[in-house]
């Protein structure tokens, strides 16, 4: 599985306090994305620590690349090398007085000479968007500026995994969304990236991996979709379940996505929700729309034509459609809206009959075929000539699956 951390049963309690990690195990593949999400006091930052030596467990062992780590100065520093840590409050980090020097600190520990100290510091800053702060006193940036001069300070030592404690703490909107960005390209670019958080939000689009944790234990690791979509799990963890996941959980009990799918974003809900649309018109024989024209029919009995079939919803548009719906004792459902009424119906694979006067005829065929054309669905308009409708007058060829018989 190309394991590049791991913890077997790993536990810490503080000097003269309780224990905050108590029995941990779980592995991170290398080019990973995982979020330790948890309250509070739930053990989170503890164990990050753990990841690259600054704390050592009381039990149980830390990996890194299959080897146990070991506590000697040299070999932390080594760890370090692989594994860079950010902490949550970047001024805690940031230790020099220009940003040139601050992120030269970890290449001159590592004994790199001039020239490599210098080209890494580059890098690492043009990695950041940061190229041109090398003169800069750190205190004088915002506090994204700051989270980038701490993740360049790591970068600078080019280490194979990233930890980011409480990565966009104290950042705002825009300034978290760019940081998150940042966190994907250097994903891309090989590098595994762990982050702590207590953003649902934040972690179910972005992780490959999510682990809840609650006092010093493991509550669920699994992918996003399923972590995050255990309510019970998710409450007890004094969490809250993503937007998004409970929006498709609700649209999903309504039949608006299908069941079982898992969006992870707005573009997700929205082709879930165009999918279902049109499976839904492919797959279900639509309705007819038949128009009679109430000026040339005189001859037609719209009675006995509406007896030999099964039910369908009739229409009027216009007072002489109305009026002869009245002598043939018709009962009208529509009478306002009608074109879409029976649009809506022939949806649902439903029939409709509107009675309407010459001028009205092509309004509904030229309705109807916009809306077809829009839609990409295709309705059938006939037209009632005799005991049937004309089948020289079908506007469109196409039915499609079988029909649904239930009442509008």
């Amino acid at each position: 599985m190309n394991i590049i951390l791991e913890a077997r049963d790993v536990r810490y309690r503080y000097p003269g306090g309780s224990e905050v990690i108590k029995g941990i195990s779980f592995h991170v593949r290398k080019g990973e994305k995982i979020a330790l999400v948890g309250p509070n006091g739930a053990g989170k930052s503890t164990l990050l620590q753990m990841f690259n030596g600054m704390v050592r467990p009381v039990s149980g062992v830390m990996l890194v690349g299959n080897e146990p780590i070991q506590y000697d100065s040299a070999s932390l520093r080594m760890i370090r090398k692989k594994v860079g840590y950010v902490l949550q409050n970047s001024d805690r980090q940031i230790i020099a007085p220009t940003v040139y020097q601050d992120v030269a600190f970890g290449p001159a520990n590592l004994g790199y000479d001039e020239e490599k100290i210098r080209e890494k510091v580059t890098h690492a800053l043009q990695h950041v968007g940061l190229e041109g702060f090398e003169r800069r006193p750190p205190h004088h940036l915002s506090g994204g500026e700051k989270k980038r001069v701490a993740i360049a300070g790591i970068l600078a030592m080019d280490p194979d995994v990233l930890v980011f404690d409480e990565p966009t703490s104290d950042l705002d909107p825009a300034g978290s969304e760019d940081l998150m960005e940042l966190l994907d390209e250097l994903n891309q670019e090989g590098k595994t990236v762990v982050i702590s958080t207590h953003d649902v939000e934040l972690a179910y689009p972005w992780a490959d991996r999510a682990i809840l944790m609650l006092d010093g234990r493991i509550l669920q690791e699994d992918v996003p979709e399923i972590a995050f979509g255990n309510q019970k799990n998710v409450r007890k963890a004094h969490l809250s379940m993503p937007m998004i996941l409970e929006l498709s959980q609700e649209l999903e009990r309504r039949g608006f996505i299908e069941p079982g799918k898992k969006p992870r974003s707005i573009l997700d809900i929205i082709h879930s929700i165009q999918k279902v649309a049109t499976d839904s018109q492919q797959c279900k024989k639509l309705g007819t729309i038949t128009v009679c024209n109430v000026d040339r029919s005189d001859d037609v009995s719209i009675r006995t034509w509406l007896e030999s079939r099964e039910i369908i919803a009739i229409g009027a548009m216009g007072t002489r459609a109305k009026q002869r719906a009245a002598t043939e004792h018709l009962t009208l459902e529509f009478t306002y809206g009608v074109i879409d009424k029976c649009i809506l119906r022939a949806l649902r694979g439903k029939d409709s009959l509107i009675l309407t006067t010459t001028r009205m005829v092509d309004r509904v065929s030229q309705r109807v075929d916009s809306y077809c054309q829009e839609s990409s669905v295709s309705i059938q308009v006939l037209q009632l000539q005799g005991s049937e409708p004309d089948p020289q007058t079908v506007r469109s060829e196409q039915a499609v699956s079988k029909a649904d018989n239930s009442k509008m």
